[in-house]
């Protein structure tokens, strides 16, 4: 924004002193005053695809498309702010709006394939990716196609899949994670501790990790908490989550001594704790 105000005020210095010749620099003028509102435009974009609350995203974008039906841009910015505000079946909608424009690209289609997951939509969102030319290979392709592998149990494609992904990607927690969750799943618990513990090198601050790994954990009947840096609050909810998967497996005293520990070690009233642990005692 403060470039648009320095070029303008260059702009009107110019016209001053050419005051004389108005006729023949107007027009450039007009142009050059132009390209300022085509900055001015794009940064707001960018500010309203980022930092804006999504809703107010959706409107903006959603007025502007209609305003202008064929820029390409602005129906993309209005699918990807659906996205973001948990739209999923509009978003979806919006991204098939963006592929019937000309200079839609592979990337669209892929975030469309996303969109359609995210609306429980699986079998039209692996058509959309298999419309991808094997050639394009991205960290998001492939992470679609290890989710809808997930979903249909194709385990060793799904394998395959996430490993591509993480490969691709310098932010691999998430995906990670994922996977992991796929083979707690499955039951192969060693593997998932691993991978969650994995997830927790690249972001500390991933809680579902924690979560998912304090699970794989239990369910190989080590209650103990993990080695991984937590606040006072999560070590509490972990510590209650491992005392739940002990009270599920049998270990009745090993949970109850977990949820004492859990409720004494939160910083505030753990009421969920609280509760759980009043129903064991009820039902003894």
């Amino acid at each position: 924004m403060r470039y648009a105000g320095i070029l303008t005020l260059c702009f009107v210095g110019t016209f001053g002193l050419t005051a004389c010749n108005q006729s023949s620099s107007s027009g450039d003028i007009e142009k050059a005053l132009g390209d300022v509102n085509v900055i001015d435009e794009t940064n707001l974009n960018e500010v309203m695809l980022t930092a804006a609350d999504p809703r107010e995203a959706v409107t903006y974008f959603s007025q502007a498309s209609a305003a202008n039906p064929d820029r390409i841009d602005l129906k993309r910015g209005l699918a990807i702010s659906l996205v973001r505000a948990n739209q999923s079946r509009a978003a979806s909608k919006a991204w098939q709006d963006v592929l019937a424009l000309p200079g839609s690209t592979n990337e669209d289609r892929i975030e469309y394939a996303d969109a359609l997951i995210r609306a429980n939509d699986w079998q039209a969102a692996e058509a959309q990716l298999n419309q991808v030319p094997p050639t394009h290979e991205t960290f998001k392709r492939y992470r679609l196609e290890a989710i809808i592998a997930d979903s249909k149990k194709e385990w060793k494609k799904a394998d395959s899949f996430y490993e591509i992904a993480i490969g691709l990607t310098t932010r691999p927690s998430g995906t990670l994670n994922n996977w992991g969750y796929s083979k707690l799943t499955r039951g192969e618990y060693v593997e998932a501790e691993k991978l969650f513990a994995e997830a927790l090198t690249y972001d500390q601050t991933l809680f579902t990790a924690k979560n998912n790994l304090v699970l794989a954990r239990a369910a190989q009947r080590k209650y103990d908490m993990p080695v991984v840096q937590m606040t006072q609050t999560e070590h509490a909810e972990l510590l209650h989550t491992a005392a739940l998967s002990a009270i599920k497996q049998g270990d009745i005293n090993t949970g109850k001594a977990l949820l004492s520990e859990a409720i004494s070690t939160h910083p505030q009233h753990f009421d969920t704790a609280v509760r759980s642990l009043e129903a064991l005692d009820n039902a003894a």
